[in-house]
């Protein structure tokens, strides 16, 4: 029962696709893997939304491409193969792809899966100075409590399929 509202858009009453795509061009979305394409270069998969998405010049595009990476700590790297990479640097990538429509809620996949605790630290980091810098609205599902109670200003725990707990990390 109830509603979910998200921008002032009541999602139970969008009734056409585009008005869906255009609310999904809203967010964006780490996952868990980064989902690199392993055919393109790093620069090529962070353009690869703004190729699909956005009518803009391949200069403009370009530009893009390196702002997102100095906003996630890899500059002058657009040139490397994915395979070249760290996970950690492989998950900062796929961040800057998931910035690159400038997304006003971003949704994270298990961000720190499979990272050693120092890279975890530093994508808690990353997650949480976006937060603050670009206010965007970050949703986390996370297993790494750490993570969740540096990044999380409000937590949900689910436990056997439902939510628990809703509140802060000192509550």
């Amino acid at each position: 029962a109830g509603t979910i509202i998200l921008n002032g858009v009541e999602l139970s009453k969008l009734r056409h696709e585009a008005d869906w795509d255009r609310l999904r061009l809203q967010m964006g979305y780490l996952f868990q893997g980064s989902a690199l394409y392993d055919s393109m270069t790093v620069g090529e998969n962070i353009a690869f939304p703004l190729v699909h998405h956005r009518r803009l010049t391949p200069s403009r595009i370009n530009q893009i491409v390196k702002e997102k990476l100095a906003l996630v700590g890899l500059k002058d790297i657009e040139n490397l193969e994915t395979s070249a990479l760290s996970g950690g640097m492989q998950r900062r990538v796929a961040l800057a792809r998931t910035l690159a429509l400038d997304p006003h809620i971003i949704i994270y996949d298990e961000p720190t899966t499979g990272l050693d605790p120092i890279t975890s630290d530093g994508i808690a980091h990353l997650i949480r100075d976006l937060q603050q810098s670009l206010e965007v609205t970050s949703i986390l599902v996370t297993h790494d409590i750490r993570t969740a109670k540096f990044v999380g200003d409000r937590l949900a725990m689910l436990y056997d399929g439902k939510i628990v707990f809703v509140g802060t990390c000192q509550e």
